[in-house]
């Protein structure tokens, strides 16, 4: 029996036991880590670079890849080092930080994700008002404030956890510091606070969830009374790519907290937290370029200005 004062370090869920597949863990996960990498960090100079993509859709759109290069960079590096070097080990330090960093993240990125709708929201259905409702000023404070709620809810979240009494060990079922996983380790009642307060955060993603269909479904009824098919085209193509990201997003991570006990299971766990963790940071670049005229010919004019 332990307690949380007597923690020093918490054991993460390793992939395999086998060395040799432990290694070839650490080089997909290296190769899935540049793949981010790369599309993000192509998406942000872009945008930096190019003034015709100063505008409000590609400044959420830089905001996403940086949430997207965070998230990916606070658990795949440590998941990487430890298959590296044969260990399961974190420090409690680095446990804090790690939940407090990709709980802030997760979050701003959801918001974020909600503004994203909003903006095509406007863009298609109220065009007249684009220039009034999405000035500069108010998108710097749409993405301020996604980024304010996520470090919010994080700073709750993290505090209230690493609160609570800890006596069943320090072994963690996933391969990152994650809330549910500590409050498996919580030996007291007060854990149910923590569970309370992720509901409530459940129902507040819910909400955007929510607001998202709702203006998808206004822009799709708006997109269909768009007489001239090249209009359609230029509509879907700006609104499809945001709606794939979504659902992506938002469907493995509901899935990974809210499926119930009943069908949990490490393997499992470990599946889904991959996919809501790795897949749409490195898949969210390649969505977006695929279908996204502007953004191709810009990448384009950036490469051939470096060669």
């Amino acid at each position: 029996m332990s307690n949380s004062s007597s923690i020093t370090q918490f054991l993460l869920l390793p992939f395999t036991d086998t060395r040799e597949l432990q290694l070839l863990h650490f080089w997909l996960f290296l190769g899935i880590y540049l793949a981010a990498l790369l599309g993000n960090g192509l998406i942000i100079t872009t945008i930096a670079w190019d003034q015709h993509l100063h505008t409000p859709m590609y400044f959420f759109l830089l905001n996403l890849a940086l949430l997207d290069l965070g998230s990916i960079s606070t658990t795949v590096p440590k998941s990487m080092a430890n298959s590296l070097w044969y260990t399961r080990a974190i420090s409690y330090s680095g446990c804090v930080a790690q939940l407090f960093t990709f709980s802030f993240l997760i979050v701003a990125e959801y918001f974020l994700l909600t503004v994203m709708s909003y903006d095509r929201y406007v863009a298609i259905c109220k065009p007249l008002h684009y220039g009034t409702l999405l000035g500069s000023r108010a998108c710097v404070h749409m993405a301020a404030a996604a980024w304010a709620t996520g470090f919010l809810h994080a700073l709750l979240h993290t505090a209230n956890t690493f609160s609570l009494p800890l006596c069943k060990g320090n072994a963690l079922g996933q391969f990152f510091c994650e809330i549910p996983q500590i409050l498996k380790l919580s030996c007291s009642h007060s854990h149910l606070r923590e569970l309370g307060l992720l509901v409530v955060s459940a129902c507040l993603v819910f909400m955007c969830c929510i607001f998202i269909v709702v203006s998808y479904v206004q822009i799709l009824r708006a997109v269909l009374r768009i007489p001239s098919e090249q209009g359609r085209h230029k509509a879907f193509s700006t609104c499809l790519p945001h709606l794939a990201v979504v659902s992506l997003f938002a469907g493995t991570s509901f899935f990974a907290y809210l499926k119930p006990p009943s069908i949990s299971s490490p393997s499992l766990d470990l599946l889904v937290s991959v996919l809501y963790s790795l897949i749409p940071p490195t898949l969210n670049p390649l969505i977006y370029s695929m279908r996204n005229r502007e953004l191709k010919d810009a990448l384009r004019k950036l490469m051939e200005g470096c060669i």
